[in-house]
């Protein structure tokens, strides 16, 4: 079995010490560098090939949030995990839509930190429905009538079966849980998903959520029901 390769990024070197003791005893996990500030991180990536980056958020020089999105905006793109002290801030929403795949709590358990990496590693977003729907409130004070025209015209470029899909996937159903509800196989569902993330240039199925939710039609959809 080939080891996952991680990145740790934090500017406590004993929050870094932490992570490596709890997260490189792993047989799956390697540890591959350790970087104190998001200006470190491209160099990094580049000389040791991680496929996670553990992502802490506020640093003192170069921020998570900048790293996270210089990072997605690159070709091969290690998946990245943000790493921070809040349930939901804009911070955090701003690196989700930069392409993190998720983010977990710097007091989550080592075993569910550990489990969040394995799921990343795997193409699977680390954000629960419970969280989702938590992103989805915090959001409703952030968003602009601009961003939703915006994400509008985007999803505009959706046929009708895959805008039903990135509603579900906004509401933070799994694929199966999609496939029952649209009465189509779960293959097909991942044949949608992979359409949207192409038409609409994402990288993950948290971006869907969110360009949904922006877009106003997580809204319509419970006025539907």
């Amino acid at each position: 079995m080939t080891a996952i390769r991680l990145l740790l990024v934090d500017d406590d070197p004993l929050v870094r010490a932490g992570l490596s003791f709890m997260l490189g005893g792993a047989d799956d996990v390697e540890i591959v560098g350790e970087a104190a500030d998001g200006g470190e991180v491209e160099a990094l990536v580049d000389r040791t090939h991680p496929d996670v980056v553990l992502m802490d958020i506020r640093m003192p020089t170069v921020d998570g949030l900048t790293a996270t999105e210089r990072l997605r905006a690159r070709k091969e793109a290690p998946q990245v995990v943000v790493l921070t002290t809040f349930h939901a801030d804009e911070q955090v929403l701003r690196a989700l839509r930069a392409g993190a795949a998720g983010f977990v709590l710097k007091d989550t358990p080592p075993a569910e930190i550990l489990a969040a990496v394995r799921r990343v590693a795997a193409g699977d977003p680390v954000l629960s429905p419970a969280v989702t729907r938590q992103l989805m409130q915090h959001a409703v004070g952030t968003a602009a009538d601009t961003r939703r025209t915006r994400a509008r015209e985007r999803m505009a470029a959706l046929n009708d079966r895959e805008r039903e899909v990135a509603v579900a996937v906004g509401r933070g159903l799994s694929n199966a849980e999609i496939a029952a509800g649209l009465f189509m196989s779960v293959a097909t569902v991942k044949t949608h998903v992979s359409r949207i993330l192409a038409k609409l240039d994402l990288n993950n199925r948290v971006q869907i959520a969110l360009l949904a939710y922006d877009a106003g039609l997580l809204e319509e959809d419970q006025k539907d029901h």
